[in-house]
């Protein structure tokens, strides 16, 4: 299809893009660090991660409605200059303003990485219109080990160059690689989109929804929910794998071996689940993913040493299966024309889990001692998002209806 179109290049280019913005997820790497030098409390250091969240999300949905407009590439050099510009306003923050780091590392970058991360996937999917799954997989899953890769990079450069030379250096670095690799990002030719609908002719069948027509159908809503509580056994056990860990008998290199382990899990889940769901479907995937985090949340009750290691592995796994399975999830029901906005419509539910049950974690594990609520909540919510995934009755947006 294409013969002078390389559908691998746009791939890659989006996979390298996502590899440098990922890196806006270990905040918890920077915040020690961050918290020393400006003198700053935990609390307020952990408010970046959540303004951080919110405007991701926010960047979704802006950057998907221009790049449904406008196409891929103008949107990834914007998001990727704006997260650039985060990170580096972020090395000029005076000791006696650290609130700036709310801004722009979590306003300013968050913003921009959202943009550029909707970009690359729509990108991807209409690139590999039949097997989206596994372009969304391969995207996001780049994203998910940017943990794995910059972990000990920002680690070291924290350790000999300090906070605002890290981050300095690390803007300078990201911006020229997602300038140079952001040229490749573009949508296929009406020629090469022409020919996949006539060997996939479905394809041209199903009704391209457009974000107000999202809103008013039954399936946007079970799509937000299924994700919504999909996500909290991640959400409220990450933060205290340290505390859970030593109260499990992990020595404190077993821990972080595990906080490891669970960005490795979460790059790997990213990857297989949606190629998987290309295969078996979307819900039955989410099923899986389902099943996995509701038994793993119910042995981490008990769950001592290496054991503990594996389950919270597991639950990253699924979390981060999510992030690959739900934009395919969004494009086979509502189309690939306007996924970028779309999805960024399904992905507010991510954010609204990421804010919620943080905070119901803090109420349910006092002084940070776990008890038992800490493992029914999300085995509740496990449970109510099996029961809401059942309403997906239909793999293909063709069959979807009001």
């Amino acid at each position: 299809m294409g013969k002078k179109e390389n559908k691998a290049l746009p791939l890659v280019a989006g996979a390298v893009i996502q590899l440098c913005i990922g890196i806006i997820y270990i905040w918890s790497i920077f915040q020690p660090a961050v918290m020393e030098y400006y003198s700053w409390s935990a609390a307020d250091a952990s408010v970046t991660f959540s303004i951080m969240l919110a405007t991701f999300v926010l960047g979704i949905v802006a950057g998907g409605r221009i790049n449904d407009k406008k196409g891929p590439r103008p949107v990834v050099f914007l998001g990727g200059i704006l997260f650039c510009a985060g990170i580096f306003l972020s090395s000029f923050v005076p000791r006696e303003m650290p609130q700036l780091i709310w801004l722009f590392y979590g306003g300013l970058a968050g913003f921009g990485v959202g943009a550029a991360y909707t970009s690359t996937i729509s990108c991807a999917q209409k690139w590999f219109m039949d097997k989206k799954g596994f372009a969304t997989g391969v995207i996001v899953c780049t994203f998910g080990a940017s943990t794995v890769v910059f972990t000990p990079v920002v680690n070291t450069l924290l350790k000999t160059a300090g906070v605002s030379q890290t981050f300095f250096t690390l803007s300078i670095i990201f911006l020229a690689v997602i300038l140079v690799f952001g040229w490749f990002v573009k949508n296929p030719s009406r020629e090469y989109m022409d020919k996949f609908e006539i060997a996939l002719p479905d394809l041209s069948r199903q009704k391209q929804y457009t974000p107000g027509e999202v809103l008013k159908t039954k399936y946007y809503y079970f799509i937000f929910l299924s994700m919504l509580l999909l996500t909290p056994a991640y959400f409220i056990i990450n933060p205290l794998l340290k505390s859970l860990g030593e109260l499990r008998s992990l020595t404190e290199a077993a821990a972080l071996a595990g906080v490891m382990a669970t960005g490795m899990a979460s790059a790997a889940g990213r990857l297989l689940a949606p190629w998987l769901s290309d295969r078996i479907g979307r819900r039955n995937v989410l099923f899986l993913l389902y099943g996995i985090t509701l038994v793993s949340i119910l042995l981490l009750t008990f769950a001592q040493s290496y054991f503990f290691i594996v389950l919270i592995a597991l639950v990253s796994f699924a979390f981060g299966g999510s992030a690959g399975v739900y934009p395919a999830v969004t494009a086979d029901y509502f189309g690939i024309k306007n996924n970028g906005v779309n999805y960024g419509l399904v992905m507010i539910a991510f954010a609204v889990s990421g804010l919620l049950f943080p905070a119901i974690a803090k109420v349910v594990t006092p002084d940070g001692i776990p008890s038992a609520w800490t493992f029914l909540v999300p085995a509740i919510a496990s449970v109510a998002g099996i029961l809401i995934t059942l309403a997906l009755k239909k793999d293909r947006a063709k069959k979807a209806t009001t």
